[in-house]
């Protein structure tokens, strides 16, 4: 029996190709008279992509595989759909079902309930559509992180707004473009996320709509909804796109569907919804929040310092996180300098804490996750928060919990210890310029509370594959 395989994990390193290898090796040395070629989806592409002939020729396919890939092409084919995982742990029963013939005829204008897709591919919709963003949104992560923090790192100076990087200096240049990457990450992450759902018609509506969900002067905002605003305008995007594409139209439009007619519509569609009906009440929310905190400065400063850990961590650069540091970097200057000590402190926690908690227990985060872990750990030191944003995509039920609790607890111990910045901005590198008052405790909280994040989301998480 000859059969086919498809292997693609959702960051596509590790168990994309784990999965070929055990398909392999398992056919190699079992009895039942099984040939396996296997194409990879990772990282770097397609590699042994299978052709027609080959498919045409197969007796079954099986689809390891925990994102979208191209269905069309198994048309009549008796495919077989799993996790990467089911394809590492067990493959001799995926083998077996096609011995015994337990498995369906793939037809392409078959419409496919979304329970069915759950039940087949080993994950929902909604995972499946959230990986598949975050794995092309990493890259803009790192790239950007780094790059910002090494600017920030050997270039930048302290002022009163905070690091700066002279104009004149090279490490400007270097500083614009990691902005620009993180520009990139919240469109990146919705257009991709559309991509899932609604293949390349929900790619412009996506990225279109990811930027505007990020960029608040489109809705009077200071500062745009943040990646959680991105993950809302991809599933928006993605889902306006599919319902189009499920219209019947004369042959004679069908041609310009996919690229003008499906784009266009989804694109205005998401664009309203989010400048007229969802931007207005983020940006309501972001100005009460702001008079919130403004009605808190005579109250205890335990509660105070609660807070802003909590609103730091939420959602790692977003508005929430926004209102909080501007609100902090606002106390500056009439002398309340404490505030903004309790913040310096919970800003670089959250990458620190992800960066420990992926040393810490290896076997629980991807290949990808364990770098990114890696590029959060640098971040961290020039108080880049975002650095943490690709875990809290990923698995945000988990590890924004965790990283808000262990915010909450490094500003509260700030608080009560009396460490003190004098720059609006955090992580270990406003200690180095000398812009902060008490640096031991100001270090002893950072720690404490990394560990608290490291520790609480490890307890959580389970291992990727239990192989």
């Amino acid at each position: 029996m000859k059969l086919l395989a498809v292997t693609s994990c959702p960051n596509g390193i590790a168990h994309t190709y784990m999965a070929a290898q055990k398909l392999v090796k398992t056919a190699e040395e079992s009895d039942m008279g099984i040939e396996v070629q296997v194409e990879t989806q990772g990282s770097i592409g397609v590699e042994n992509e299978l052709t027609l002939e080959e498919i045409q020729s197969a007796d079954g396919i099986i689809l390891a595989v925990d994102k979208v890939v191209d269905m069309d092409r198994f048309h009549g084919k008796k495919v077989l759909q799993c996790s990467v995982a089911d394809a590492i742990r067990k493959p001799e029963e995926l083998f077996q079902r096609f011995v015994e013939g337990n498995v369906p005829v793939y037809e392409t204008q078959k419409e496919r309930h979304q329970d069915e897709g759950k039940k087949n591919t080993g994950q929902n919709v909604f995972y499946r559509s959230l990986m598949n963003g975050v794995s092309f949104m990493i890259p803009f992560v790192v790239i950007g992180g780094l790059l910002i923090a090494l600017s920030l790192g050997i270039g930048g100076e302290p002022t009163a707004k905070g690091m700066v990087v002279p104009k004149d200096s090279i490490w400007n240049s270097i500083f614009l473009v990691g902005k620009a990457s993180f520009t990139f990450m919240v469109p990146i992450l919705a257009g991709y996320i559309a991509v899932s759902i609604a293949d390349r018609p929900g790619l412009a509506p996506g990225i279109i709509g990811g930027y505007i969900a990020a960029t608040g002067s489109f809705y009077g905002s200071e500062a745009g909804a943040g990646f959680i605003g991105g993950i809302i305008a991809g599933f928006l995007a993605g889902y306006i796109a599919k319902w189009i594409k499920s219209i019947r139209v004369p042959k004679m439009i069908q041609p310009i569907m996919p690229i003008l007619v499906i784009p266009l519509i989804t694109s205005v569609v998401v664009a309203i919804l989010f400048i007229f009906v969802l931007g207005a009440p983020i940006a309501s929310l972001m100005n009460g929040l702001t008079g919130f905190l403004e009605s808190m400065q005579g109250t205890s400063k335990i509660l105070l310092a609660l807070i802003l850990g909590a609103m730091i961590a939420f959602d790692m650069g977003g508005p929430v996180n926004k209102v909080a540091f501007l609100f902090g970097a606002a106390m500056i200057g009439e002398g309340q300098t404490f505030i903004m000590g309790a913040l310096a402190v919970s800003i670089c926690i959250p990458p620190l804490g992800m960066g420990l908690a992926t040393l810490l227990a290896k076997r629980k985060y991807g290949e990808s996750e364990q770098e990114a872990g890696k590029a959060a750990l640098a971040m961290s030191l020039v108080g880049i928060t975002e650095g943490a944003i690709p875990f809290a995509a990923g698995d945000p039920l988990r590890v924004i919990p965790s990283i808000m609790v262990g915010s909450m607890t490094g500003s509260m111990i700030a608080m009560l210890s009396g460490v003190t910045d004098h720059v609006p901005h955090g992580g270990p590198i406003v200690a180095l310029v000398q812009a902060v008052g008490n640096v031991p405790m100001f270090f002893v909280a950072i720690l404490v509370g990394s560990l608290v994040t490291a520790f609480m989301v490890n307890a959580l998480k389970k291992p990727v594959v239990n192989e």
